[in-house]
């Protein structure tokens, strides 16, 4: 029997997000403008199928190919002649459903890949049956044969993504190991390149090492063409390796993201939008991620959009070296009324930043306010949708340019619903607080986290010409007394310092600052709380924490000791932390459910949050910025994977009670968007149902003017480097 964990459940959580009324309440030329972006981002998004895992996109395009001939309810008497029960065509529609929504076979959230929960044959069947075969028999036997092993295969190394014998990842070729992905980086630092928008392949020649990094670009030739000063395409010798720059990467793909924001610019509201995008064009075109920064930059400029966007290789999380980010575009429509909270958040942050642990010198020289405003989001393409967002995540540009903040309200409203009899780990008495203030609390953390926790902080940096951003003979270390004896230099990053554990260390810092400053009076004002519903807000926002971080042991794997998300490793972290301040603070206990099956239970004293909690908070975050400011690596790989560590022995046994949220947990939602199509001069939004069939239907009209040459294109792109995975 296969493990639950791997497959999505014929009851999964599906909602529509819901922009209805905000994309009409658009100007034709603001709807336009949200259109061409959209198409944009969703011909952008299917980058995230060649990131994943090889057998991505040859599945993508099987289910296409067999739903553009037959929409699922047409489907529905197919699978009942082949032979497929009610619930066994349901799992069919909710596979096909979870690879959209993931855009790839492997979780967004956990990075676990999850198979049909059909029998093989009976999917086979159902294809066999299929309009699609009967049309095209050899073209589809031919997808089938493709993909149809890794569709289902559970082997050890392809139960998750990873680098090496660790797990799948398409980053990498399937011969890199961490020495190779930390040799690339030192070649890209040495040659001030970004690893953002790049993927590396390695090939041996006479014994020789020979690595191809390629960047995602329209443009195929490695030569200066027209439009460019310079070229980064070249062969180079590095450390008893060749280093071979390549551009081309996903080239299809980034033409038409770049088409369609050409389109965008038209209907720009302003200067800087149009500047904006003609750098994002200048980025894919070329493979520049200096040009997305440029671009960046006149994106923080754009102060209150009423259409807000973003598009790019932006996140980190799923290159298990932590350093190539994933492709994503959303674009969003402002909600007004919350946006105005998050502002007067802003507005306060002045005076709430002194209020962190640190010593001023850990601050940045000058707070740059940002823009923080709701969204409701129109399109989210990529490999999963976030409750918030702060972005860009250059350094270079957070430090002393500045950021926008986003918080995601149509998908705060739907994500995080709770019903009672599924909430697991709490006591009755705190089910029903939970389920009455965990939106409220979630929105404060959210706003705290985004905005004051990625916002807050200083690197300590000597540039290339060897000038220092702190005083060496005046900045002391908190934790030791001494001078500072360790900072970045030159083209070194966060992310580069950092590498494996930047992004789960750095949501831990973002989360910390949030139930640390949740405790201030005058932050949950701003968010209309106060009195007791204030000190209910707390409770259920540190209660929802340490929940958090027993359900974050999901995505521990114990073969190979690793953390498959990067929010759910930081919430753990922070469960140990509070543990560990001991007096009662957090009580986690092994009780027997009323199935007679293992449950636990954990508990929270909402009297010494104030006190044992904020000073363990307290302390551990001035130790998580420190070693962050100083590019202390040792040091905070030390504190961090001590913390992460998920061990049978102790006073709790983690191992255990990661058995008992795997017998108990529930499966993350999924979302279904709309469509936007233009006809005539009018954009017309096609909204769909919050069910499976909704969500393959969104996708079946997601391309209507070029289906089949986009399908053509994944597959030549997937075919191209399938011997690199061999």
């Amino acid at each position: 029997m296969v493990d639950s964990q791997y497959y999505l459940p014929n009851d999964i959580g599906i909602s529509a997000l819901d922009c209805g009324e905000a994309f009409r309440l658009l100007s034709p030329k603001e709807q336009l403008y949200a259109h061409y972006l959209s198409r944009a981002a969703w011909y952008g998004g299917l980058v995230v199928l060649l990131q994943t895992s090889p057998e991505s996109p040859t599945i993508y395009v099987l289910l296409q190919k067999i739903f553009r001939k037959q929409p699922p309810a047409q489907l529905e008497a197919v699978a009942t002649a082949a032979g497929l029960s009610s619930e066994e065509y349901q799992a069919f529609l909710v596979y096909a459903a979870g690879l959209y929504a993931n855009m790839g076979n492997y979780k967004s959230f956990g990075d676990t890949k999850f198979i049909p929960n059909l029998p093989k044959e009976k999917f086979k069947a159902l294809v066999w049956e299929s309009q699609a075969y009967k049309e095209n028999p050899g073209e589809i036997e031919t997808l089938w044969n493709s993909c149809s092993h890794f569709l289902y295969s559970l082997e050890d190394k392809q139960k998750q993504l990873g680098l090496g014998d660790k797990g799948i990842t398409a980053y990498f070729s399937g011969n890199c190991c961490l020495e190779d992905a930390e040799l690339a980086q030192k070649f890209l630092d040495s040659k001030n390149l970004s690893a953002y928008n790049t993927r590396l392949f390695k090939k041996e020649s006479d014994g020789k090492r020979c690595y191809e990094v390629r960047l995602a670009s329209a443009v195929k030739k490695d030569c200066t063409v027209e439009g460019e000063a310079e070229t980064p395409c070249s062969m180079f010798e590095f450390e008893d390796a060749s280093f071979s720059v390549q551009r081309g990467d996903y080239a299809f793909l980034m033409e038409k993201v770049s088409q369609n924001l050409e389109k965008a610019k038209a209907y720009a509201a302003n200067e800087n939008q149009a500047k904006m995008l003609e750098e994002y064009i200048r980025s894919f075109t070329y493979g520049s991620v200096d040009a997305h920064k440029e671009g960046s930059r006149f994106w923080i400029k754009d102060k209150g959009p009423i259409v807000e966007s973003y598009i790019g290789f932006i996140e980190s999380y799923r290159d298990p070296f932590g350093s190539r980010g994933e492709f994503e575009g959303f674009v969003a429509v402002v909600n007004k009324a919350m946006s105005a909270r998050f502002a007067q958040l802003v507005s306060s942050a002045e005076v709430l930043l002194p209020e962190l642990p640190w010593p001023t010198a850990f601050e940045k020289d000058r707070f740059l306010k940002p823009d923080f405003t709701s969204l409701d989001v129109l399109t989210f393409a990529g490999s999963g949708i976030p409750a918030g967002i702060n972005i860009p995540n250059y350094d270079d540009i957070r430090q002393t340019e500045g950021f926008k903040n986003v918080s995601l309200g149509n998908v705060l409203a739907v994500a995080y619903a709770t019903q009672k009899e599924k909430l697991t780990f709490l006591d009755e008495k705190d089910k029903d607080l939970y389920i009455k203030w965990k939106g409220p609390s979630f929105e404060v953390q959210v706003g705290l986290h985004e905005l004051l926790g990625h916002g807050s902080g200083k690197l300590f940096v000597q540039d290339d010409k060897g000038k220092f951003n702190f005083d060496q003979a005046e900045v002391r270390n908190p934790e030791t007394g001494e001078l500072i004896s360790s900072w970045y230099k030159g083209s070194e990053t966060w992310d580069s310092k950092f590498s494996t554990i930047a992004s789960s260390y750095e949501e831990c810092r973002a989360e910390c600052v949030g139930l640390y400053l949740c405790l201030n009076k005058q932050v949950l004002s701003i968010f209309g709380h106060e009195g007791e519903e204030a000190e209910e807000v707390i409770y259920v926002n540190w209660l929802n924490m340490v929940r958090a971080g027993l359900l974050g042991l999901e995505f521990y794997t114990p073969e190979s000791k690793s953390w498959r998300q990067a929010h759910m490793q930081a919430r753990f972290v922070i469960l140990r932390v509070l543990l560990e301040a001991g007096e009662g603070l957090v009580t986690l206990s092994k009780i027997t459910g009323a199935d007679g099956q293992p449950d636990a239970l954990i508990t929270l004293d909402r009297s010494k949050i104030h006190t044992v909690g904020k000073s363990a908070i307290q302390k551990f975050l001035c130790k998580l910025q420190v070693h962050k400011s100083t590019a202390d690596v040792e040091g905070g790989r030390a504190l961090y994977e001590g913390y992460s560590a998920v061990t049978s022995d102790g006073s709790h046994n983690f191992l255990q009670f990661r058995e008992t949220v795997l017998l108990r947990k529930e499966a993350r939602k999924m979302f279904v968007q709309a469509n936007t199509q233009v006809k005539g001069e009018a954009v017309e939004l096609e909204e769909y149902e919050s069910s499976a069939a909704g969500l393959v239907q969104s996708f079946i009209q997601r391309f209507p003017e070029d289906a089949e040459e986009v399908e053509a294109q994944l597959l030549e792109l997937a075919s191209r480097d399938a011997t690199c995975w061999c």
